[in-house]
Formats: C-alpha cells, sequence, structure tokens
C-alpha cells in the first residue's frame, strides 16, 4: 500500500542530493502554463462573458451571473446546519486570537539626531481570496483566507469558488454561509485560471485585485505565474503534504490515521513516515489496512496517495538523522511524534507548520487550532511561510532628515556615488549646500 525508502547504515546525503532520495509528487507549473494562457487572455479582454464560458467547460455548469446574490448568501447562512454553524464560529474565534497577535506596528529609529527611519505598515488595498471547490468542500479555507486579511486591515475582500452543479452555478452553500459569517459579501461564482484571470485584470462585475491567496490546483497555480506581477501572489500551492517524524514511543493507530487523513485530500496528496523504529513502520504499515478499508474515498483518492511516488515510509538510523530528512524534505503539515517532541520540534527548521506530540494532530490544524492552514508545498518551506496579517500587509520607509543631518552624511554619500560612477547622484547632495560638499 505504501512503499518504503530506506536510509540506514550510511552517512546521509546533504542538501539537493538528500532531497532527490525523497518523495515527492510531479507537479509541472511551466507544463501547465500554456493550458491556462489562452484561458487568462481571453478573460482579459472578454470580462465576465469568458470567465461564464470557461466555467461551463471546466464545471459543467452555465451561469447567468459571475456575482453571487447577496439573497444566495444569507440563505446559505440561514439553512446551515447549527452544528456546523458552531464548529465554524469556534473556528472562526481561535484564527482571530492568532492572527490579531501578529499584527505589525509603526517603529520609528533615530539613526542620528535630526534623522529618523519610519516603518509603517499598510494593508493592501484590494485582495481577490481563492476557495477550491473540487473533490471537496473546504469552507475552512474561506476562514484561513479571510480572517488574516480583515485582521490586516484589509479594505476590499472579494472570494471565488467553483459554480457547482448541484447547486444551480453556485459555489457550495456551506462556502456561501462561511463568507456570509465573515462579513464578506463579495462572492464570485468562478474557479480555475479563470477565477484568478478575473481578479487579476478585472471584469464588468470584478474590480481587478492587488493580491491574490488561497490553494487550487495545478491551473490556478499556474494562472498565479503567468499574472505575478500584474498581482501579488501568496505562493503557487502544489500537492498537500504530510511528514511524521516518529520513533518508537509513537502509536501507529495515531500516525496511520493522520497518514490517512491527507491522503485522502487528492490521490497526488503526499504522506510520509520518516522513523528509526523498524517495529513503527512496520505496525503502521499493518494499521493502515483495516483504517483504510474502514473509511471513505479509498479508490478515488487514499489508495493512489499512498501508492504514489508522493508517498513512503522512510527509515533512518537515528531521530537525529530523521531531522535531517525532515528539513531537506521541507513538509506543508510535520507532526512529531517522538520523546520529548517539543525539543525535536524546537530544532527543525523547514516546515509550513509544526505539531508537536500525539495530540496535536494535523486535522487540529485543519480547522480548530488557531494557526493557518494555507501553507508552503513542494519543499518551499525551506524559503516561504504560511499565510498571515503579514501576507497582506506591506512596509513602507519613510525618511525624514533635517538640514544638519543631511549635511553630516553628505560627504560619505557623494563618495559612494562616485564609486558607482552616478555623479547626478551626488549633485543632488551638493545642490542643497550651495554645490559644496559640507566641512565636517
Amino acid at each position: 500500500m505504501i512503499s518504503r525508502i530506506d536510509l540506514r547504515g550510511s552517512t546521509l546525503p546533504e542538501g539537493a542530493a538528500l532531497r532527490d532520495l525523497l518523495p515527492r509528487a510531479e507537479f509541472d507549473v511551466e507544463a501547465a502554463l500554456e493550458t491556462v494562457r489562452p484561458i487568462c487572455e481571453d478573460v482579459r479582454h472578454r470580462g465576465s462573458a469568458a470567465v461564464i464560458e470557461w466555467g461551463e467547460k471546466f464545471d459543467g455548469v452555465r451561469i447567468s451571473s459571475v456575482r453571487v446574490p447577496a439573497e444566495a448568501l444569507t440563505k446559505a447562512l440561514q439553512e446551515l446546519d447549527p452544528a456546523v454553524r458552531a464548529a465554524l464560529e469556534e473556528s472562526i474565534r481561535r484564527a482571530r486570537l492568532v492572527h490579531r497577535e501578529q499584527r505589525r506596528t509603526t517603529h520609528t529609529t533615530q539613526v542620528v539626531p535630526g534623522g529618523t527611519v519610519t516603518e509603517k505598515w499598510v494593508p493592501v488595498e484590494r485582495v481577490g481570496l481563492y476557495v477550491p471547490g473540487g473533490r471537496s468542500v473546504y469552507p475552512s479555507s474561506v476562514v484561513m483566507n479571510v480572517v488574516p486579511a480583515q485582521e490586516a486591515g484589509v479594505e476590499g475582500v472579494a472570494v471565488a469558488s467553483p459554480p457547482q452543479k448541484d447547486f444551480d452555478g453556485l459555489p457550495h452553500p456551506t462556502i456561501l454561509a462561511a463568507c456570509a459569517l465573515l462579513g464578506v459579501d463579495e462572492v464570485y461564482a468562478a474557479g480555475g485560471a479563470q477565477a484568478v484571470a478575473m481578479f487579476a485584470y478585472g471584469t464588468e462585475d470584478c474590480s481587478p485585485v492587488n493580491l491574490v491567496t488561497g490553494p487550487g490546483n495545478i491551473y490556478v497555480a499556474a494562472a498565479k505565474r503567468l499574472l505575478k506581477g500584474r498581482i501579488g501572489i501568496d505562493a503557487e500551492a502544489g500537492p498537500t503534504e504530510i511528514a511524521i517524524l516518529a520513533d518508537a514511543t509513537a502509536d501507529p493507530v495515531h500516525v496511520a490515521a493522520d497518514l490517512i487523513s491527507q491522503a485522502e485530500h487528492d490521490p497526488m496528496a503526499a504522506a510520509v513516515l520518516v522513523t528509526d523504529s523498524e517495529e513503527l513502520a512496520a505496525a503502521t504499515e499493518a494499521e493502515l489496512v483495516p483504517q483504510v478499508a474502514a473509511t471513505k474515498h479509498v479508490k478515488d483518492r487514499i489508495e493512489p496517495a499512498l501508492a504514489g511516488r508522493q508517498s513512503a515510509i522512510v527509515l533512518v538510523s537515528s531521530v537525529e538523522d530523521g531531522l535531517k530528512v525532515v528539513d531537506a524534505y521541507g513538509a506543508e503539515h510535520l507532526e512529531i511524534q517522538t520523546a520529548d517532541a517539543a525539543a525535536v520540534a524546537d530544532r527543525v527548521r523547514n516546515a509550513g507548520a509544526i505539531f508537536v506530540g500525539p495530540w496535536a494532530p494535523v486535522s487540529l490544524g485543519d480547522y480548530c487550532a488557531g494557526s493557518n492552514h494555507v501553507l508552503p508545498t513542494g519543499g518551499c518551506a525551506c524559503h516561504s511561510s504560511g499565510l498571515s496579517v503579514q501576507s497582506f500587509l506591506r512596509g513602507i520607509h519613510i525618511v525624514d532628515y533635517s538640514r544638519d543631518a543631511l549635511a553630516e552624511v553628505t560627504h560619505h554619500v557623494v563618495t559612494l556615488a562616485e564609486a558607482e560612477d552616478l555623479p547626478a547622484h551626488g549633485a543632488a547632495m551638493k545642490a542643497r549646500f550651495g554645490w559644496k560638499v559640507p566641512q565636517q
């Protein structure tokens, strides 16, 4: 059901050589660019009509308007299962607690007497938040996108999610209800590359945005890459991933359940166990069989995900070597199920989010930990962070110098300008002092 990679008994390679030994899904965004390019160009030139037509082709439903009417949002919230509403409200409450603490404040540094640099944090004006709607329904992704944008102070928040044939071309009602709970009334029935293009170029129904965030399929990722620069993006999200670093103290029932929980997202989802315990590896393999048989989405998602090249049990000689492996892998979600898990987790450098010990499974982070579940994939955790309030803020430096403070440093500026063969830079300084460098 799941393959093994045995890295015991020898010194582990470093860097790219180690990464090349580890399982990873094939996710060729570059190849998808040529597919999404004509879609994006069509939306650019024909606006909402193109969004509707591409939605009909890919989602199998013809809609009359891209904008979701306000009454549909109200109706979805009114008809939402009370238990689901309570769970979403708790998810929102916890997410707000965490993300509110991420707010940055203006800070002024006095560099010299009379010379200051202030860093002011300003939210982007308008964002487009993408919520997937393919194999599963993700109201949790509404929460994870909207809450940090709101806590950052973004004024214009728009959500797009694919039209659903079963709901008369509207996004799934649970997604609409989540938007209503969060006070978002600008929602569009648009998916895939056409939704990203709608946000980037604007249409007669949707004003263009400054930033697009949220996970999606390979065509969403390709559209983000194509349109980056015209819009800011959070990341090019690839297939979802879990890595579990575990030793003999871990419970194979928990480990197997957590691997399966990630595999049920998608047949390309990655489920990786890194362990120094042959006994745990064998027990986990044995435990996968009845747990997979007892769940849903087995043939279309879980079995192909666990059997795919992106998933494996990686055997290592020690937890120390396991740390090297998970740092090289840079998982979207990393669980630490070892003795003294907190100390081991503290040594991890590369992960989107780290889940410590047996009572912090990834499922908790997906919904109600308060953390954000929009995280870097494909090893990008070595250079990128998950979605947060900072994702929606821009730092602006404000430079304020007096005459005396400028005079004191003019000779250094002139010297550096001449060293770079940019004499006009130095002249802009000297012009303020009668074309002479002030005496020090």
